[in-house]
């Protein structure tokens, strides 16, 4: 039978271990766990403070979780313990100590002397077999736990693992439906726009509203470089931004080989740079997320916090939900930038080929395999008393006067099918008066070496065809000038000697009838005399109706 004392100290146990789980059951909220076992643990296990350090993952180091009972200057001391004690917790036993404030072999020895500790008990917090945290039980006096208090301890701070992980889980459950929400909140903002700058701030402004954090930002890679750059931010001084480059930090690295990385000491973590920048700014905690899109890593997301933070993986699921989410938005908006601007550069390539074509003095017409209209130049327009929107699209023989019917084989049909340049002059009745023009297609060939579009070029040649009548006849009246003049000649010197004889046989003819017969013969030749001079000099001629079909000739 147990000893009286022995039972009233495991009475006292039960009681306390009852009332510390009654208390850890009271709240979920695991930071609400922790503070309230520091404070309430001195008091019932007769110690004068109490501190729990959760492990973080990422560095393999003990954060500070809660604390009560120490300085903050004692709590800011770099180790916890000497290395052989901490490998023993990690073992998952537990370490009691006495004589903290003159231990050679304890490094914080003088920390302690000064804060007056000289015991503690350090207990490491497991759950579900894995290392999570370590309680430490300190007293100011020199205190040799015994076998049972150590084992009493180690049933609660597995109770408090227990109390925390399950607080955790609580939150994080609580974390997931929020973020849920959150999550589709902020897809339907990012995706409602292809404003890229839009997307942008959207997410570091909106971000650090939900996930409780000071700051955000965004770094893109850029497709031409392939660095990272600043592309959004919240939240930061203009100083702190211009620190530097941070493409050498290990935690940048990390991210875009597309890995999360939560950075709890910021100030003194390897894995980021500028620790005196990030002190100056106040940053305690990072949260690093990759922006993907799909399974390519585009940037880098960055929360950023003022107090000491461990990230839930709630919280870093989020983080990285609203990183893809971003990452789909932002390369549907790179696209659709691209597409703009390819769009204006084909506008403006069109402009310029619009001014060139309707610099062109000739009707310029272009059409596709189907002869339907796709482009035509100003003077095509203005000769045809047509608006561009009245033509383009439309069947090319609704457009032209010169082709009158679909069914009817044209040129067009013929450079479509034999790929060849083709020529032709044609006539056309305009307004009731003829018009001559000009007409050139050309093929313009595909990569396969098909017919894609017809270049048709008209010109209009009817004062080109006016001057070539009038020269032709020009020519024509120059030949009947010559004619004339060469008639007039072989007539001239018969008709003079003729004209000669005849006055000299009126002078020996005696008076009488056969006078007047003569005189009338010698007026007539001396009439033939001056119409041959006439047509030596004769420059020109008109023809007049006469009688009936009879036409006469005016001679110039």
């Amino acid at each position: 039978m147990k000893p009286a004392t022995s039972q009233n100290k495991e009475r006292e146990y039960l009681q306390v271990f009852q009332k510390v789980t009654k208390l850890i059951s009271m709240v979920l909220d695991p930071q609400q766990v922790m503070d309230l076992v520091v404070r309430r643990l001195p008091e019932l296990l007769d110690v004068d403070a109490a501190t729990i350090r959760l492990l973080d993952s990422g560095t393999n180091t003990f954060f500070l979780g809660a604390a009560h009972g120490l300085s903050d200057e004692y709590l800011s001391r770099g180790s916890i313990d000497t290395a052989n004690s901490m490998e023993m917790i990690l073992s998952g036993h537990p370490v009691a100590k006495t004589g903290l404030d003159n231990d050679p072999l304890y490094k914080h020895s003088e920390e302690a002397a000064r804060e007056g500790i000289k015991s503690a008990l350090a207990l490491p917090i497991i759950f579900q077999g894995h290392i999570i945290g370590i309680m430490r039980l300190l007293t100011k006096n020199t205190r040799i736990f015994t076998s049972s208090e150590i084992s009493f301890s180690m049933a609660l701070a597995e109770q408090i693992g227990v109390a925390i992980s399950n607080g955790r889980l609580f939150a994080e459950m609580e974390n997931q439906v929020d973020f849920l929400q959150e999550v589709r909140e902020i897809s339907r903002l990012v995706n409602s726009t292809l404003d890229l700058d839009k997307i942008l701030n959207t997410i570091v402004e909106k971000l650090p509203k939900v996930m409780g954090v000071k700051a955000c930002t965004i770094r893109l890679l850029q497709p031409e470089t392939n660095k990272l750059e600043l592309a959004a931010t919240s939240g930061l001084s203009k100083e702190y931004l211009k620190r530097g480059s941070i493409k050498k930090e290990n935690s940048i690295f990390m991210a875009l080989k597309g890995e999360p990385v939560a950075v709890f000491d910021a100030a003194n973590d390897p894995r980021v740079q500028y620790h005196e920048a990030i002190r100056k700014e106040g940053i305690k905690s990072i949260l690093a997320v990759p922006i993907k899109k799909g399974e390519e890593v585009i940037g880098v997301l960055r929360l950023l916090t003022t107090e000491p933070r461990c990230f839930s993986s709630s919280e870093i699921t989020f983080a990285v939900a609203v990183a893809e989410e971003s990452g789909n938005a932002i390369q549907k908006a790179r696209t659709y930038k691209k597409i703009t601007l390819l769009f204006n550069q084909i506008e403006e390539n069109e402009r310029f080929l619009q001014n060139i074509l309707d610099s062109i003095g000739a009707q310029l017409i272009v059409i596709d395999r189907k002869k339907h209209v796709v482009m035509a130049n100003r003077r095509f327009l203005q000769d045809h008393g047509l608006a561009e929107e009245e033509v383009l699209g439309q069947p090319y023989h609704a457009c032209t006067p010169w082709e009158s019917s679909e069914e009817k084989p044209s040129l067009a049909d013929e450079v479509l099918v034999y790929a060849k340049r083709l020529f032709t002059f044609d006539m056309l009745n305009k307004d009731g008066e003829i018009q001559y023009v000009e007409r050139s297609l050309s093929p313009i060939l595909n990569d396969e070496g098909k017919v894609e579009f017809v270049i048709e070029v008209v010109h209009d040649i009817t004062a080109q065809h006016q001057l070539e009548q009038e020269k032709m006849e020009r020519m024509k009246l120059q030949g009947v000038l010559e004619m004339a003049g060469t008639a007039a000649h072989e007539l001239n010197s018969p008709l003079f000697a003729a004209l000669g004889t005849a006055q000299l046989l009126r002078d020996d003819l005696p008076p009488g009838e056969m006078t007047e017969d003569m005189d009338l013969i010698i007026r007539n030749m001396k009439t033939m005399s001056d119409l041959t001079r006439k047509m030596t000099a004769m420059t020109g001629f008109e023809t007049k109706d006469y009688v009936g079909k009879t036409k006469i000739v005016e001679i110039k």
